[in-house]
């Protein structure tokens, strides 16, 4: 019984002990969290204190919106030229679809045909952010087509060409031939060219060219994006030829009698050329003997051979009609046409006819017809050209031809005014090239803007 007590009391004492321990660590636990809690508050805002005022978040009524996104705009433009075989599929398909092509090419037929897109032309893809903007063609030295996209839709339209011009003097004194004073002076031999078209009537530049002649010309040169891109209108020009001055102004007399007149308002453009093509010689007179290279015996030659490179363009020297396109092996290539007062022209040896050639075609003076070649019953690349008048040869180097209408009297006030001012821009022009020597001309221009009016 007594035992039992013992046991009792013991296991009494021991439960009061361990309670009164776990209360001892409840306590001390306790007292550690509080201690924790407040070293963590005391702390608190002296670390929202140091925080930049930017790094405390606002209440969310008085938050500001957060900027958009600033999307950055690449912008690239392509410059090329149309290679042979292009189409527009091939030059817009990397941008376009099949059919969004077929789109551009239906709405652009009526503006330009992109069918007729030409090797060598110049165009530019503008792109923004590798989404196509626009499509700039070159149509021609004027005009150009533009497709421009603009949220899914097409704008297609022909524009001007968006050239800076300024006028220039430029003049030389001939040693050889008019090419090589114009590649003297640093100058294209398209400025050559159309001094030889504008003179055309007046001058031979194959037999009438003297050392010691001289030109003076103002152009337009057009500049392009900062670029030279060739030459606009020859305002005026002078040509001194064996010592006899030939004036040419340009002026628009009317719709379709725009061109080149001299000091008096006589229109430069004749009946005929003076000669069917540039850079030659003549190889063979006009005789009514002379002994053939090829069939070795004496006979007439009722023609005025020109010789030129291979190639070399030939153009018709009046208006008129194809009457004939033939090759046989005597003649080769042979063109026939035939002019107003019962005049008609040969052109024989050709190595090829201009594209577009054949029996009945209208052509313009100065169209180009065909190329220089060695066709037929030839020792070397030639022009065999003859003239024909009521069906008799007569020497192409005799030809009184008429000239054009002259300026009007309605616009001949106009026309004096004009060239008045020109001509002595001219003379002004001539003193001022004189001053600098050639050698020099190119040098001086690019330095100082010389002869620039």
């Amino acid at each position: 019984m007594s035992h039992h007590r013992h046991n009792r009391y013991r296991s009494t004492t021991t439960t009061r002990r361990q309670r009164k321990q776990n209360t001892m660590l409840f306590l001390i636990l306790a007292s550690a969290a509080l201690v924790i809690f407040f070293l963590v508050r005391t702390s608190e805002p002296d670390r929202i204190a140091s925080q930049p005022d930017s790094a405390i978040p606002a209440p969310t009524a008085f938050r500001e919106p957060a900027p958009e996104q600033v999307i950055q705009i690449q912008r690239e433009t392509i410059c090329q030229a149309v290679q042979p075989g292009d189409t527009i599929t091939a030059i817009l398909g990397h941008y376009f679809s099949p059919s969004e092509i077929l789109v551009i090419a239906r709405e652009s037929q009526n503006v330009f045909p992109l069918c007729n897109l030409c090797a060598g032309h110049p165009y530019r893809i503008e792109i923004e952010n590798e989404n196509f903007v626009s499509f700039y063609y070159d149509i021609n030295r004027e005009d150009q087509l533009i497709i421009h996209q603009e949220q899914g839709e097409f704008s297609i339209e022909r524009q001007p060409i968006p050239y800076t011009v300024e006028v220039e003097a430029i003049g030389g004194v001939i040693n050889s031939s008019l090419f090589s004073t114009v590649a003297r002076l640093g100058e294209s031999s398209e400025l050559a060219a159309e001094l030889m078209n504008i003179f055309a009537w007046d001058i031979d530049f194959i037999r009438d060219i003297r050392q010691g002649d001289y030109f003076t010309a103002l152009v337009e040169k057009r500049y392009r994006d900062g670029n030279l891109a060739g030459y606009g209108n020859l305002l005026a020009a002078e040509f001194n030829n064996n010592n006899q001055s030939f004036f040419a102004f340009h002026f628009d007399n009317g719709v379709s009698d725009s061109g080149y007149f001299n000091e008096d308002g006589k229109s430069l453009r004749k009946a005929f050329l003076k000669a069917p093509l540039s850079y030659t010689r003549i190889s063979s007179g006009y005789t009514k003997r002379r002994f053939h290279p090829v069939l070795n015996r004496w006979k007439p030659h009722l023609a005025i051979d020109y010789a030129a490179p291979t190639g070399t363009p030939i153009k018709a020297v009046a208006d008129g009609t194809i009457t004939q396109k033939s090759y046989d092996k005597n003649n080769g290539n042979k063109i026939r046409l035939r002019h107003p007062n019962n005049y008609e022209t040969t052109y024989i040896h050709m190595c090829k006819f201009a594209r577009g050639m054949k029996k009945g075609k209208r052509v313009h003076q100065g169209d180009v017809i065909g190329y220089v070649g060695m066709t037929g019953l030839a020792t070397g690349p030639h022009l065999d050209f003859r003239v024909f008048h009521n069906g008799k040869a007569i020497n192409p180097l005799k030809i009184k031809s008429t000239p054009s209408k002259p300026v009007s009297t309605a616009n001949r006030d106009t026309f004096l005014a004009l060239t008045k001012q020109l001509q002595q821009q001219l003379t002004e022009a001539k003193l001022q090239l004189a001053r600098h020597p050639e050698s020099d001309q190119e040098n001086h221009a690019e330095s100082n803007g010389a002869a620039t009016l």
